[in-house]
């Protein structure tokens, strides 16, 4: 029998929620949907590789509790995250006659918890979304929060909105069958937690990584640590005016190089924030603001638990420094031309920056670049 689930909320008003955190979730899909939500028709989406594992389980899981009006099966990748499928699952969503008052359920990883809650915030001007997250990165980050969006050619994530789930149900024996390149690149965005704010966490994290990777108990601690701080964060600043933007650290750097990198399976969302925080670190160490001792020290957790740190890991070269400045200059965190970098005293204390030197910056990429 599985242990009871770990429950944190995200207090929100009238808009709080729950993220239940556990395993054999999704033999208990239903009955936790009706308890929060109360007995709603839905319809799943999720993607290809998600289906193949975990779908008929999902589908047993919701049994009578939540009669469904379908599923839509998505593409796999950050690709998928455009203007032409968002127009496809919109209409295949009301092709299935989803309403008001029914439920879109995302199933699946990062891609599809963003795209399929940014439809169900726009499809008849708001449906309720419940996110069941099957990646490691989307139960430790993108699933909590209320961020959706899509991708442009211009950058990522820089159409969408601000739209919170429902309910958050993280199973974590869905991640069982991730691959254990996309369960590193998850990881990043758990060490990204006790970087930018945690060097307790941090520490732990150091003692602790091998476990989390084994599935041992350290696994769900970890899950419910970094939804735990996402949590507090998004409570105190929602729609990212303030504090919640040091959630981005490596996301500025990161976000560039997914972007130079065609939303590719050359480089994974988590491998290019691992750069980036890596980057940001470097960086950091250049304008004297952190000592070298804690930016090796976590560039050094980044590369023991296999995760690239280098912009020359990029498969297929490095990117022209142009290029990746102008990407850079259509951050959506730019306020009047302006881009925002989060940077750090340490480990643990990272900070908004918005008076970078771009000269200093385009020569310290145009080092990192070159390899050097």
């Amino acid at each position: 029998m599985d242990a009871e689930p770990r429950i944190v909320s995200l207090e929100l008003g009238a808009r709080s929620y729950d993220i239940v955190i556990g395993g054999g979730l999704l033999a208990r899909s239903g009955e936790l949907i009706v308890h929060s939500l109360g007995k709603a028709q839905c319809a799943i989406v999720t993607d290809v590789n998600v289906a193949g594992f975990h779908l008929d389980a999902l589908l047993d899981g919701l049994g009578d509790a939540c009669p469904r009006r379908g599923v839509i099966t998505l593409r796999p990748g950050e690709a998928t995250k455009s203007f032409a499928e968002l127009a496809t699952l919109c209409q295949g969503l009301l092709e299935l006659g989803i309403e008001r008052g029914d439920l879109v359920i995302a199933f699946g990883g990062g891609v599809v918890g963003d795209i399929a809650g940014f439809a169900a915030s726009i499809l008849r001007r708001g449906v309720r979304c419940v996110q069941i997250p099957a990646s490691l990165l989307a139960q430790v980050d993108s699933s909590v929060g209320g961020k959706t969006g899509i991708n442009t050619p211009q950058g990522k994530n820089l159409i969408g909105s601000f739209t919170q789930p429902r309910l958050v149900l993280a199973d974590s024996d869905v991640l069982k069958t991730l691959p254990e390149r996309q369960f590193r690149a998850g990881y990043a965005e758990i060490v990204k937690y006790g970087l930018l704010g945690d060097v307790e966490f941090f520490s732990w994290l150091e003692k602790s990584w091998r476990d989390i990777f084994s599935g041992g108990p350290a696994r769900a601690q970890a899950i419910e640590k970094c939804c735990r701080a996402k949590a507090a964060i998004v409570a105190e600043d929602e729609r990212e005016t303030g504090r919640r933007a040091l959630l981005n650290l490596g996301h500025t750097f990161g976000h560039a190089l997914e972007a130079y990198a065609g939303y590719s399976d050359r480089l994974l969302h988590g491998e290019a924030i691992a750069i980036g925080m890596a980057l940001a670190f470097e960086f950091s160490n250049e304008l004297g603001l952190c000592g070298g001792p804690d930016a090796g020290r976590a560039i050094a957790h980044l590369k023991a638990a296999g995760l690239p740190t280098e912009i020359g890991q990029i498969p297929g070269g490095a990117p022209d420094v142009d290029e990746l400045l102008a990407l850079i200059a259509q951050d959506k965190k730019v306020q009047a031309g302006v881009a925002a970098f989060i940077l750090v005293r340490g480990i643990g204390e990272a900070f908004i920056e918005r008076g970078v030197d771009m000269e200093k910056l385009q020569d310290f990429l145009v080092r990192k670049a070159s390899g050097k």
